[in-house]
Formats: structure tokens, C-alpha cells, sequence
């Protein structure tokens, strides 16, 4: 059985928001109501390259997949690339065929985005009017396509350490360039930063606040104040990864925040098993990254590349 191979450029002429907004939505509330396998992600730490590799094999649908995935910060200053790449496996569990191989990087930063859009679409206030943008890189602009795909125009206010950084994203989307305060002051307000101390103060957040901390992906990272989550009401996409690596690992390591604070998994909100937002409390959403989201976006892809004939069919696995 031939294996369909999809690269970046035809994922670019297969992908819509809307085709990522619905297979990720999917994806959560399959993790609520318990419907889907997803393994913990395999950690392959290598300090001596400044980075990581990392496994995440997931079953959803009918499919199965893995995703091969590193996390190497200093890749654009060191070797000119990005700080995330990726390649993904997408099989057929009752034969094992290998169905496809496709670009994981681009499927990585789709799936992310779609990933805050859901989160803001369920636990937001209605009728957001700003976005706030908390770094200003690859993830930026999916929130911001996701974001706009919901909710039509927002006022973006963008911010980031870097000037020139927050002032391309300005020539691309539109928007402000603002100070990190006045980002933090907005509706919805994401946050995709690799840092390890908190640079989200308490006080710059508004009531009524939704925060997508999508930052933290491994032990130690940390973008929020905790008093930020002890204030609010905080959901996580997986319980044993947000907390071994999510914003939350720090404030529980450190006794800040206790396991049983947490609200609950967007997959059980999405699933309609626990309730959303109520009034104008701050809700937060801690994204580590489900593999579920990847094979949920791969297969999604995959069956629209078939439709259109996109792709190249390679016999690579012996019979």
C-alpha cells in the first residue's frame, strides 16, 4: 500500500481555519469524553544540543499517528531555523500501513492556534473586542487567524521582547504595538513565550479576563504569575502533561497551586461534563499539546489531499 507523502506546500494549499478549528474541537471533546487513546509524550532531552525531541502517538477516529517533534530555542540564532520542527506519521490501525508522512511543523503551529481559538470560543466573555498577543513569533499569527475566523475583527495589541519582532507582526495583521501591561489589559490574551520566570503580572489582568498560556510545554517554563491561577479558574487540556510540563508545574511544584484547584480539561467543558466561564471571573487555559489535536488535523488533511489528488504516492514499506 503506497504511502501518500505531503509537504509544507501542499499542506499550505489543503489547510483552512476552519478545517483545523473543527478536527481540534473534535479532538477535545473525544479527550472529555474519554473516546480516544493518547499515550504520555516521550521526552528525549539532549542539553548538549540546547534542545529536545519529543514522541506523541495518539488513536482517534479510526486513525492512528506519531508525531516527531523538537523543541530546540536557539535553532533561529544558531543554524537560521525554527525553534520547532516537526514530521508526522499518520497510519491505518487495522493493517498498520503507514497512510502518510507529512510536514509536523506547520501541523504543530495549526493545531496550537486552533487549539486557543476552541479554548477562547468556550470559555471567553461573548463578544470579545481586543487580543491580546503575548509574544509575537509563528504562533502569534494562527491565534490571530483562529481568533478572527471566530470572532471577526479584534483589536490586536501586540508585544514582544523583541521591537522588530512585534513590528513585523504589525506589517502582516495589523493592529498595535504595545507595552507588555497594555497586552495583558485585553479580552482574550495569549501568551507563546519561552520563558522561565513569570513576565504576566496579577494586577495587569481585568476581570472577565481569558488567558490561553500556551507557552509552557516542559518542566520549568512558566509565563503567569500564580496568583493569576489562584485567582482564576484554570483548565488544562491533559492532566498528567500540564502537570509535569504546563503553566501550571512550577506554582505546583512550589506549593503555590494545588492539583485539585484546577476547574477541569477543556475536553470535559467541550464536552458539556463540566461548565465554562461564569460571570466575570479570570479563566485560564494551560495547552501543553495533544496528540490528539495532530492525528485529529493530520487525517483531516489527509483525506482532503486525497479528494483533490495532492501528494505524492511512495511504496516505502515493505509487504
Amino acid at each position: 500500500m503506497p504511502t501518500l507523502i505531503l509537504t509544507a506546500k501542499d499542506l499550505r494549499g489543503l489547510y483552512t481555519v476552519e478545517l483545523a478549528l473543527s478536527a481540534v474541537e473534535r479532538a477535545f471533546r473525544a479527550h472529555g469524553l474519554g473516546e480516544a487513546l493518547m499515550p504520555p509524550k516521550v521526552y528525549l532531552s539532549l542539553p548538549q544540543y540546547d534542545g529536545d525531541f519529543r514522541a506523541m502517538p495518539a488513536f482517534l477516529d479510526g486513525s492512528a499517528g506519531v508525531k516527531w517533534v523538537n523543541a530546540h530555542p536557539r535553532n533561529p540564532e544558531k543554524h537560521h531555523l525554527p525553534t520547532v520542527r516537526a514530521l508526522y506519521i499518520l497510519s491505518d490501525p487495522d493493517t498498520a500501513s503507514p497512510l502518510a508522512i507529512l510536514d509536523g511543523t506547520l501541523l504543530t503551529a495549526w493545531r496550537t492556534g486552533a487549539a486557543g481559538g476552541v479554548a477562547s470560543r468556550f470559555l471567553a466573555k461573548k463578544a470579545p473586542r481586543t487580543l491580546g498577543l503575548v509574544g509575537c513569533g509563528v504562533q502569534a499569527r494562527v491565534f490571530i487567524d483562529a481568533h478572527r475566523a471566530i470572532y471577526g475583527e479584534l483589536e490586536l495589541l501586540l508585544a514582544d521582547a523583541s521591537d522588530d519582532a512585534a513590528r513585523a507582526l504589525q506589517a502582516e495583521k495589523g493592529g498595535r504595538v504595545v507595552s507588555l501591561q497594555e497586552a495583558c489589559g485585553a479580552d482574550i490574551v495569549c501568551t507563546s513565550t519561552p520563558v522561565r520566570s513569570p513576565i504576566v503580572k496579577r494586577e495587569w489582568i481585568r476581570p472577565g479576563t481569558h488567558i490561553n498560556a500556551m507557552g509552557a510545554d516542559a518542566p520549568g517554563k512558566q509565563e503567569l504569575d500564580a496568583r493569576i491561577l489562584t485567582d482564576g479558574r484554570v483548565f488544562i487540556d491533559d492532566t498528567e502533561q500540564a502537570t509535569h510540563s504546563g503553566e501550571v508545574n512550577v506554582p505546583l511544584h512550589d506549593g503555590l497551586f494545588k492539583e485539585e484547584q484546577l476547574a477541569g480539561t477543556l475536553g470535559e467543558v467541550v464536552a458539556g461534563k463540566k461548565p465554562g466561564r461564569s460571570g466575570d471571573e479570570i479563566t485560564v487555559f494551560d495547552s501543553t499539546g495533544l496528540a490528539l489535536q495532530d492525528v485529529a488535523l493530520a487525517r483531516a488533511l489527509y483525506d482532503v489531499a486525497l479528494e483533490r489528488g495532492v501528494g505524492q504516492q511512495l511504496d516505502i514499506v515493505g509487504g
